[in-house]
């Protein structure tokens, strides 16, 4: 039965007495701001029901003739979004554009990642006529660090008779963001509702006892965990400590303390059943974790599957995975995989297959299968709720260390919980282990703080983009109207505040030192104290000064000693690098270790000890090559000399200004007086006011304008190497204009240069794979190595690019360009040219483990992408098509197969 309110009017009661529920009040709200005439801003928790403002908007557009754009962050929900929509519009109706399929583009209403909208609005496409809805799902994605300013490059471009609807997830500053949408696209209502669709209950389970973590019963306005879970906490650890000391044994000197051991997986999973809290989802931060927690599954007598579904579960595979070659199900782990669904649990990461992680989505929301173990990304968009949602630990590595969830990634990880229409509420479940402090589970659970932070800097693409499409004075114009920079200059209020607070303070204090005289004094102990530190500083400088020298005069075969660190010991250049102020020679220490060293590495400057003598051709990532030459170095009878510690003699002693000052010091008449040092004191604070003073009034003026500045900076470069000539974006610009990788000027260069040149397919995707791979291991793969001659030429030259391309990043100050990535250049070749699936995954892994079958397609994907550019924008007819050979050869079999 459909529902509509009889108070609603125009095309809102139309479009509600289509829909099977009445509209929450957000949703109304939203959908009458938009009829109105306004763009609207939507902030609502995850399933709180936000694309139904997006789907009005669809329909706004289909009624008035006009076209709609619905775009989103990632192709599975385009896919997602695409299927919904044509299942209520039709096929004529509804268009699908992401990188890897175009269906339908021509429609009214197209479903399209957002890259692909950035990219039309750059090419002034002619799909932009009568456009006059564009849908933003998840536009809280332009925080996201890497892709973030696609958001808001569609933003500040988009014609300004579009309506935009930008849905968020819940965050802090919406009024914020709503401010400076105001600014950009004009008047826009912001709608901001707190309220889970599905109340949640929060938990922690320790052992196999599930407590409540609040305390239902507390009057206090406060948080208050509850009173149970902390007794049997406290009783727990008692009786661990107790348990974990053994009797002394004989020559022994007391018991050894025994690790805590979780509660194994698949009885978390029985216990939750046994509670009624299935389907559930448990957050692990690793992909081997969830692999893990998958195989301790399978080996149990688990199982949460119901016969009725077997046949149905089977069909649902068959789809997803038919047309996988039989001969790769073995390599792929098809057989566990499959067990495990028939089972009831899967386990959900990047590193799997798309067609498997597909499967266990459509099983899972069907009900099929009941248990996933997965990583954060299935917290991004993808709609797969849960009735409860279980995290196993409350810190996760952010791809630097490991750092505790924040508020906003619980909220995110928790949001699963609860299904709209079929849960009465959802649950969140933390296992208790000893370092989990309950107060700070309940701090995490009760705080909504979550603020938007823009990640948006001019690129090169964007830069130049930009200045074809509004000169150089528009674009200056542009970047000051981004949210970057309106975020920044809001900043600079409470800058200010603290300039004058400071400047208030220090008058208060000078009032109390009393005459000139001692303020005389107390600056010129100032003077002495920044003379110290500028010759201490000098002396730094002068230390790594000489490691640079020494780093860039190294040669191929040089042995040399790493004096300290994880590295310590003997080392033989590979690659010796000469980049200006920050060589970075390739090594490989006594231990097997390879990689790059710099002049941190070297507190005493590097010497070659001696020599050895290396094949023409070392390929450092294979490990029989390394223990090889690791040997090698070790029988060469050379030996790490022995340094003391670095001599920090100080300048100070020798320095005549520095002499001069302290005479002058002991000299003054202040320097006898009996208060001396307690007025000092008082001068000390004065002098530390204004070093912080000035620090803020530097952060003022590099905060203002900064984004314009950082733009003239890479236009200065681009104008250089000859990609924009007074003012206006020469023929070489307009190839770069179309290139979007994050490689995008070395790509650029290594076309003009005609670096890939006589390359044949496989060789090609070789090549080019060095400038969108990135290695999970630290540190990447460097080095020209490759498995053909024309390869390692190639890599060699493309490294050439990168190197000098490095030197004028730094003396421009502009970002640098990410390093090239060899780690994929065997294993995208062996697929290329046709080997089998466990020999390329073999060759694009490391240390003798195998890529994962996931991995290995997204790059696949990404050298496709890459390839696809190079296709359309070289103007060497050869190299146009042998790209549109690799492309072909590299599309088949698994990452062919359900492409989204």
């Amino acid at each position: 039965m459909t529902v509509a309110s009889k108070s609603l009017a125009g095309e809102l009661a139309a479009f509600a007495a289509e829909l099977k529920f009445e509209l929450d009040p957000f949703q109304r709200q939203s959908c009458e701001a938009l009829e109105s005439g306004h763009s609207v801003l939507v902030c609502a928790p995850t399933g709180a029901g936000k694309t139904v403002v997006g789907e009005f908007a669809v329909h706004l557009a289909l009624a008035s003739g006009g076209k709609c754009f619905y775009t989103t962050p990632i192709k599975a929900l385009s896919n997602q979004k695409f299927a919904d929509l044509t299942a209520r519009y039709g096929r004529e109706t509804v268009g699908l554009l992401t990188g890897d399929q175009s269906i339908n583009s021509d429609a009214p209403v197209v479903v399209m990642t957002t890259e692909v909208l950035r990219n039309m609005l750059y090419a002034s496409s002619d799909a932009l006529r009568g456009l006059s809805y564009v849908v933003m799902d998840e536009v809280h994605y332009l925080a996201d660090r890497f892709r973030g300013a696609v958001w808001e490059e569609v933003i500040l471009h988009l014609p300004p008779e579009v309506r935009l609807v930008s849905l968020s997830a819940t965050v802090s500053n919406a009024e914020e963001f709503g401010a400076w949408m105001e600014t950009v696209r004009g008047d826009t209502a912001v709608i901001v509702d707190e309220t889970r669709p599905v109340p949640l209950s929060q938990h922690v389970m320790v052992g196999r006892r599930l407590f409540d973590l609040f305390d239902a019963k507390s009057n206090d306005a406060r948080v208050v965990v509850d009173e149970d879970l902390q007794r049997y906490i406290k009783h727990r650890e008692s009786t661990d400590r107790m348990d974990n000391w053994a009797v002394p044994g004989r020559g022994g000197r007391g018991g050894q303390r025994r690790s805590f051991r979780p509660m194994p997986r698949p009885e978390v999973i029985a216990r939750l059943d046994d509670e009624g809290l299935l389907p559930a989802i448990t957050f692990i931060f690793s992909r081997a974790g969830c692999d893990g927690a998958l195989a301790q599954c399978v080996r149990s007598r688990l199982d949460l599957s119901r016969a009725e579904d077997r046949e149905e579960l089977d069909a649902i595979i068959e789809r997803h995975t038919g047309d996988l070659p039989r001969s790769d199900l073995e390599v792929l782990g098809y057989w566990e995989w499959r067990e495990g669904l028939h089972r009831g649990f899967a386990a959900h990461h990047a590193g799997m297959l798309p067609a498997f992680r597909h499967t266990v989505e459509e099983l899972f929301v069907r009900g099929m299968v009941r248990a996933v173990f997965a990583t954060e990304t299935l917290a991004l968009g993808i709609n797969m709720p849960a009735r409860t949602v279980v995290l196993e630990r409350l810190v996760k590595f952010n791809g630097e260390s490991h750092a505790e969830l924040t508020p906003g990634e619980y909220t995110q990880l928790t949001g699963r919980a609860g299904r709209r229409g079929i849960d009465v509420e959802g649950h969140a479940v933390v296992l208790w282990q000893p370092e989990v402090d309950t107060s700070a589970v309940a701090g995490l659970a009760s705080t909504r703080t979550f603020p938007l932070r823009s990640s948006f800097k001019p690129g090169y693409n964007m830069s130049i983009n930009l200045v074809d499409r509004v000169g150089v004075v528009e674009s200056r114009a542009l970047l000051e109207r981004s949210f970057a920079q309106f975020q920044a200059d809001r900043s600079v209020v409470g800058l200010v505040r603290g300039i004058e607070r400071n400047e208030a303070q220090q008058r208060k204090l000078r009032s109390q030192l009393g005459d000139e005289s001692f303020f005389e004094y107390i600056q010129l102990r100032e003077r002495i104290r920044e003379r110290e530190r500028s010759l201490e500083r000098q002396g730094r400088t002068d230390r790594r000064q000489a490691a640079v020298t020494a780093l860039s005069a190294l040669r191929r075969g040089d042995v040399v000693a790493i004096p300290s660190g994880r590295r310590q010991g003997l080392a033989v250049v590979l690659e010796p690098d000469m980049t200006p102020g920050d060589p970075r020679p390739l090594v490989l220490t006594e231990d097997k270790w390879a990689g790059r060293v710099s002049a941190a590495d070297f507190p005493v400057p590097a010497e070659s000890l001696g020599r050895l003598r290396l094949p023409k051709h070392v390929d450092h990532r294979t490990a029989r090559v390394r223990r090889d030459l690791a040997s090698a170095l070790r029988s060469t009878g050379l030996t790490a000399p022995r340094h003391g510690r670095v001599s920090a003699k100080s300048k100070a002693a020798d320095d005549r200004d520095l002499q001069t000052l302290r005479r002058a010091l002991r000299n003054h008449p202040a320097h006898a007086r009996p208060d001396r040092e307690q007025l000092a004191r008082i001068g000390e604070r004065y002098n530390r006011l204004e070093r912080e003073t000035e620090h803020l009034r530097e952060q003022v003026a590099s905060t203002t304008n900064s984004l314009a500045r950082t733009f003239d900076r890479i236009l200065a470069l681009l104008e250089e190497r000859g990609y924009v000539a007074d003012g206006e974006v020469t023929a070489d610009g307009r190839r770069l204009a179309r290139i979007y990788a994050e490689t995008d000027l070395v790509v650029a260069e290594s076309l003009r240069q005609g670096l890939w040149r006589g390359l044949g397919p496989a060789e090609l995707a070789a090549a080019v794979s060095i400038l969108v791979f990135e290695s999970r291991q630290e540190g990447g793969y460097l080095g020209a190595s490759g498995p053909t001659e024309p390869i390692r030429r190639a890599v060699d030259a493309s490294i050439g690019v990168w190197t000098k391309l490095r030197a004028d990043e730094s003396r421009h100050r502009v970002a640098p360009t990410r390093e090239p990535d060899l780690g994929f250049v065997t294993g995208i070749y062996t697929w290329a040219r046709g080997d089998d699936l466990a020999d390329a995954l073999m060759a694009s892994g490391d240390r003798g483990n195998p890529l994962s079958a996931g991995d290995f397609v997204r790059w696949c994907r990404q050298v496709i992408d890459l390839l696809d550019q190079i296709h359309s924008t070289a103007d060497d007819v050869e190299v146009a098509g042998t790209a549109a050979k690799a492309v072909r050869a590299i599309r088949r079999g698994v990452v062919a197969v359900d492409a989204a």
